[in-house]
């Protein structure tokens, strides 16, 4: 599997190259997730501040005294972060330090304010997602308040041992928040999905673009068939996201192009995920699908079968279905072969005719969890012409009433549950979109959402 994965990261880097075009997509992360990720960063960041601080040596007596200091918590009071133009992501903390100085005959306690900064650089990685690296990073210090109960020491002793502190937090409370920030570039390199159910996998086509109100990934995505990319004729036209779109604050905007959406398709085409059987029961009250209920309106039917016996619609999608999204609508052509059979009394099976069908489909777009998923339902009429006959003569208007009828429910059926299972949007492990809202565009999509990341 792990060399799978790595062909399949190979082939998405060099599909560009190559000159095949790719479904873009953009994800634009606002403001609103730095105030999240911020609230969900004080318990990561107090762990990491809680470093071990070596023996302190007190030299005030005639023998240099070993004395353990340990910090026993870590308070974050404030976390902000903030976007910076064309580099990345300022980080600014403020935390209290209970430390705890084992001097003899009593213990010292003090509390010990301090003030983190640090500017994060956000790039491009060389497998195309996202990397943070820590540029600058110092940290300011308040005076110690002693405890209750530690007021007798001595005011030399106790600037001694603030200054051994100091000087241990100010080299290792950069080296936590560097070493933060370096699982963090583990987590994001998630965004590319290498597990065994993944058929897409998102990939970063340049650096990110990064103003004051937002971060801006462009991003494109390979959907795979049996190891195989999908690629699309070449569109030279790369999509764009408008600045002002989705809904204002939300945490996540995200652009899907058109081409996602005609790879997705291609990929059930080319999958045959889209063909089916629809098959009848002769033992159901309210079946059509029989050589008698044919017979009635085609007379060789009749002839060749004076015996009831079952129907099969083969239902085979040579073409692949189209996409149009427009303003607020999103529709689905499909242009199916339905090849019509009966079955004969040696259980072989008996081409009677067959369909051209045309359909036309209202898409509805929802999300969930960090799946596209659609539903849809027929616009109008389905329409069928004949495309090959063995029987004769066929009435195309008696047979549409027939045939549709008996075609349309088992179709939707069959569409929604393929369309129900999703397309995995950009994501990382853990992270969820919450509440979300699909609005469809001129030849795009954008979902505004929220983001939650499950512990």
């Amino acid at each position: 599997m792990a060399q799978a994965c790595r062909l399949g990261l190979l082939l998405a880097l060099l599909l560009p190259v190559v000159g095949a075009s790719l479904p873009s997509t953009v994800v634009r992360l606002n403001k609103a997730m730095l105030s999240y990720v911020s609230e969900m960063g004080k318990a990561p960041l107090q762990r990491a501040l809680q470093v071990t601080v070596p023996h302190f040596l007190d030299r005030s007596g005639v023998v240099l005294q070993p004395t353990r200091v340990q910090i026993l918590n870590v308070q974050v009071l404030r976390l902000q972060l903030k976007f910076v133009d064309d580099f990345g992501v300022r980080l600014f903390a403020a935390a209290n330090f209970t430390i705890k100085v084992f001097r003899v005959p009593e213990p010292l306690e003090l509390v010990l304010p301090v003030v983190l900064l640090a500017d994060a650089r956000v790039d491009q990685g060389s497998i195309g997602t996202p990397v943070v690296s820590i540029s600058s990073c110092f940290s300011l210090f308040n005076n110690a308040v002693v405890l209750d109960g530690g007021h007798s020491a001595a005011p030399a002793l106790l600037a001694r041992v603030q200054k051994h502190i100091k000087a241990v937090l100010r080299n290792k409370m950069c080296l936590s928040v560097s070493n933060l920030v370096q699982g963090l570039n583990v987590h994001l390199g998630t965004l590319i999905a290498c597990g065994s159910e993944s058929q897409i996998r998102y990939f970063m086509v340049n650096k990110p673009t990064i103003t004051k109100d937002y971060i801006s990934l462009d991003i494109n995505a390979v959907l795979f068939l049996l190891g195989k990319p999908i690629v699309l004729p070449v569109n030279a036209t790369r999509f764009t996201l408008p600045e002002h779109v989705g809904t204002n604050g939300a945490m996540a905007t995200v652009g899907l192009s058109q081409d996602l959406f005609d790879s997705a398709l291609l990929l059930l085409q080319k999958a045959g995920s889209l063909n089916m059987d629809i098959t009848g029961e002769l033992k159901s009250d309210d079946n059509l699908l029989t050589t008698s209920v044919l017979g009635q309106i085609i007379p060789e039917v009749a002839r060749q079968f004076p015996e009831p016996m079952p129907v099969v619609l083969k239902v085979r999608l040579g073409g692949t279905p189209v996409a149009t999204l427009h303003p607020n609508n999103a529709t689905l052509q499909l242009q199916p072969l339905v090849e019509v059979l009966a079955s004969a009394s040696n259980s072989a099976f008996h081409s009677l005719f067959s369909l051209d069908v045309a359909v036309n489909l209202s898409l509805q777009l929802s999300v969930s969890k960090v799946k596209l998923q659609g539903t849809t339902s027929v616009l109008g009429e389905v329409k069928l012409t004949v495309a090959s006959s063995n029987v004769g003569f066929i009435d195309t208007d008696q047979i549409q009433a027939l045939v549709g009828n008996v075609f349309e429910k088992p179709l939707l059926d069959h569409l929604n549950a393929l369309l129900g299972m999703g397309v995995a949007l950009p994501n990382v492990v853990n992270l969820h979109y919450v509440t979300p809202e699909v609005f469809v565009h001129q030849g795009y999509v954008v979902i505004s959402s929220g983001l939650f990341y499950l512990n």
